[in-house]
C-alpha cells in the first residue's frame, strides 16, 4: 500500500521553499505520494512527482499533514486535516512555533521518524462556533486556538452579556472576549491575561479584554459547558473571528454561541516531551534566575 501526505508551507518565505522541496525529495525517495495545495506549486519549487490537490478535501486518504513554517501555516494546515482526521505534524520555521513538534534544526530527523512510521497521535480540543441574529444563522465556523468576539469600531468601547451553561454570568464593557481552548491558552488568551492550560486538560476558558468592571477575571470552565455571548442591541457593531483567520461582522443584537467542537485536531508526537518543558523553551523563561542557581 503506497504511503502518502500532504505538505503546506509559507510559500512567501525562501528558507520555507527550501526546506518543503527537501522534505519532497526524502519522502519521495521513501516511496511516499507527496501532494501540495494545488495554488502553492509555482512558489514552492518542488521535485518531479509531487501532486498537486486541491479544495477543502486536499488531505482525504493520506496518512499525515505536514506543516513547515509558523503557527499561522499550522492551523492553515489544521484547516484541512481536520475534515479527514489526518494527523497534523508541525514543523517549526518561524519564530515562536507554540503548535510545532519540531523545529527546523530536527527537521531530517522529523521526516525520518515520519518514514519510520515512529509517531502517536494526541487529539486536541476544539471549538465549534454560531452565530445568529434576528432568528438567522449569519456565521458557523470552528477553532483550535480560539473563537473572539471583539469590538468592530476602534473608538467604541462594546457591551457584551456572557451567558455561561444557560445562566448570565456578567455583562462586560470591554474591547471583547477571548474562548479558548487549552491549546490556545498560549496564544491570545494569554495575551489578553488568560492562564496558560495543559493541552492534555479538558477544559473552555473565557477571557474579558479591557473589561472596564471589577470582576474581569479569567475563568476556566467545564469542556462540557457552552458560552453565550451576546452583543448588546444598543452598543456598536462587533467582529466574529476563529483563531485570527476567519472573520464575521456581527450586528447588535447578535448572539454567540460556543461549545466543545465536534471534530479534535489530531496532532503528531514524535517523541514524550513534558509540556513544561515546551513552556520554558518558547517563552525563554528564566529557570535559573537572575541571582543564577545556587543549588
Amino acid at each position: 500500500m503506497t504511503r502518502s501526505a500532504l505538505l503546506v508551507t509559507h510559500t512567501g518565505r525562501r528558507q520555507s521553499t527550501q526546506h518543503a522541496r527537501a522534505v519532497a525529495l526524502d519522502l519521495l525517495a521513501a516511496g511516499f505520494d507527496v501532494r501540495v495545495i494545488a495554488e502553492e506549486v509555482d512558489d514552492l519549487e518542488l521535485p518531479e512527482g509531487v501532486q498537486p490537490v486541491y479544495g477543502p478535501d486536499a488531505a482525504e486518504g493520506v496518512e499525515i499533514v505536514l506543516a513547515l513554517g509558523g503557527d499561522g501555516t499550522f492551523l492553515r494546515a489544521a484547516e484541512l486535516a481536520r475534515p479527514s482526521k489526518t494527523p497534523l505534524l508541525g514543523i517549526n520555521l518561524g519564530k515562536v512555533g507554540f503548535l510545532a513538534e519540531a523545529e527546523i534544526e530536527h527537521i531530517d530527523q522529523a521526516v525520518a521518524d515520519v518514514v519510520a512510521g515512529d509517531y502517536t497521535v494526541d487529539e486536541r480540543l476544539t471549538l465549534d462556533v454560531r452565530a445568529e441574529y434576528d432568528g438567522r444563522l449569519i456565521a458557523e465556523s470552528w477553532a483550535l486556538n480560539e473563537v473572539t468576539v471583539e469590538k468592530g469600531q476602534r473608538a467604541q468601547m462594546l457591551e457584551l452579556l456572557v451567558d455561561v451553561d444557560g445562566r448570565p454570568l456578567s455583562r462586560y464593557g470591554c474591547d471583547g472576549v477571548v474562548c479558548a481552548t487549552p491549546t490556545g491558552s498560549t496564544a491570545y488568551g494569554f495575551s489578553a491575561g488568560g492562564p496558560v492550560v495543559w493541552p492534555e486538560v479538558e477544559a473552555l476558558i473565557l477571557v474579558p479584554i479591557s473589561a472596564h468592571a471589577l470582576f474581569s477575571r479569567p475563568i476556566v470552565t467545564a469542556p462540557t459547558s457552552t458560552f453565550v455571548v451576546t452583543v448588546d442591541p444598543y452598543t456598536s457593531f462587533a467582529v466574529l473571528c476563529c483563531d485570527g483567520r476567519r472573520t464575521w461582522d456581527l450586528p447588535p443584537g447578535t448572539t454567540v454561541t460556543v461549545e466543545r467542537g465536534q471534530l479534535p485536531v489530531r496532532l503528531v508526537r514524535l517523541a514524550p516531551r513534558p509540556f513544561t518543558d515546551t513552556l520554558v523553551a518558547k517563552f525563554g523563561l528564566p529557570v535559573v534566575g537572575w541571582r543564577g542557581n545556587r543549588r
